[in-house]
């Protein structure tokens, strides 16, 4: 699989690994902002009253920016510039952020939620096209590995980090915290990052770029699968702290544990890119990770732990295996995904449309999940929900054949 560099505005690479770091670290602090709710998400219902069902919409409102405006947020960094994009998105984050911390009703504490979704956007469209004009062409392939488990990273930090910290002090503080983070993110990607260059055209150019690569049916499939791996994992991570209490575990320690699941989602990540490298074809390394995926959601929903021996620790295993095997999903879709923008397209336009793609499984993942918790009255029903996205999301790969892609699905 060759990378085929789209013409984004030029500007020179800079030497040494600072540059693309620095983008990474945007990108998991944006993604922080998902994560952040999970181990807080006990303590907000509390203090905003708010269900089950409408805390399962908190988890993926998030996401409902990403679901509408993927395609704006590409035109929009089309015209703009990278930089500038990812910019505003941090501040975005922060503003949406110090909102939330003063809520004091479930729609205020949904408007700011959505606030953040369109932050996050604007960081994820844009990173990967800007770490790819920022890096060193003998360096791209290791800066956009790191940015594959961007996803596992955050989570990791932000549901151990919320846990830690709801021990010691509420979570509206937890929030002011991620607030200051983010600000900070902001002077550093000014320091290391070149300005963005004048691109050609205005509007409509950058219209018509992402215009084309809509056309084109590819981004719109790898899209769809990248769909059906967060409708599983943004459920099933996203309630593991709620489900851990229901055990009688502590918040500290659910929320630990629902960080390894995310945090071993970026081991798994850097894994998927090894693999990559050494020449294994994308297509088998999805289908088995939605084979894996399926089989190890039966064992955590389907088996009532809680009247076995260990209670939750053989389940938790298998929630690992979920994050980690399912980790080769995003990495391979993110891998082919450079080469899906057709002759005269946008690379930011085929990021922009995956991300409005897979947030509808981030979106509607919690909520479904929720739903049909509450109407079994338990978690064992859940596996549904991720069993069915498995079996199409393994359909859709199907359509990915060397032949109808037009170029090569191993790493070369």
């Amino acid at each position: 699989m060759t990378i085929v560099s789209q013409p984004l505005a030029p500007a020179r690479p800079r030497s040494g690994n600072a540059t693309w770091i620095v983008v990474v670290v945007c990108g998991v602090i944006a993604a922080m902002h998902i994560w952040k709710l999970p181990s807080a998400l006990t303590d907000v219902q509390s203090a905003l009253s708010i269900d089950l069902v409408q805390a399962g919409v908190l988890l993926g409102l998030v996401q409902l920016a990403g679901m509408l405006g993927g395609i704006p947020a590409s035109i929009i960094g089309e015209r703009v510039g990278l930089r500038r994009t990812v910019v505003l998105g941090l501040l975005l984050l922060v503003a949406g952020t110090a909102i939330s911390a003063l809520a004091t009703t479930s729609e205020m504490m949904m408007a700011a939620r959505a606030l953040e979704g369109v932050g996050y956007l604007a960081v994820v469209v844009m990173a990967p096209a800007l770490i790819r004009r920022e890096t060193p062409t003998d360096r791209l392939t290791m800066a956009m590995g790191a940015w594959t488990g961007f996803q596992g990273m955050a989570t990791f930090i932000a549901v151990l980090g919320g846990s830690l910290l709801l021990e010691a002090t509420d979570w509206r503080t937890w929030y002011w915290i991620m607030a200051a983070v983010t600000a900070v993110g902001i002077p550093l990607l000014l320091k290391y990052t070149a300005p963005d260059p004048q691109r050609e055209g205005g509007v409509g150019a950058a219209f018509g770029r992402v215009w084309v690569t809509v056309r084109s049916w590819k981004p719109w499939v790898a899209g769809a699968v990248f769909a059906c791996y967060t409708v599983q994992w943004t459920a099933v991570v996203g309630f593991l702290p709620t489900v851990y209490e229901e055990y009688g575990v502590s918040t500290m320690v659910g929320g630990a544990l629902s960080a390894v699941a995310g945090g071993v989602n970026a081991v798994g990540a850097v894994l998927s890119g090894l693999l990559l490298r050494r020449g294994l074809p994308v297509r088998p390394m999805v289908v088995t990770a939605f084979v894996v995926m399926g089989v190890a959601s039966v064992g955590v929903y389907a088996v009532n732990w809680s009247e076995l021996p260990g209670t939750f620790i053989p389940q938790f295993v298998l929630v690992c295996v979920f994050s980690m095997v399912g980790a080769l999903i995003p990495t391979s879709m993110y891998r082919i995904a450079v080469d899906l923008a057709p002759p005269g397209g946008s690379a930011p336009g085929v990021v922009g449309l995956m991300q409005q793609l897979q947030n509808s499984g981030n979106f509607f993942g919690p909520i479904l999940l929720a739903w049909l918790a509450t109407q079994s009255q338990g978690w064992h029903t859940s596996w549904w929900l991720t069993a069915t996205a498995g079996a199409i999301g393994i359909a859709l790969i199907m359509l990915f054949s060397e032949k109808r892609l037009g170029f090569s699905l191993r790493e070369t």
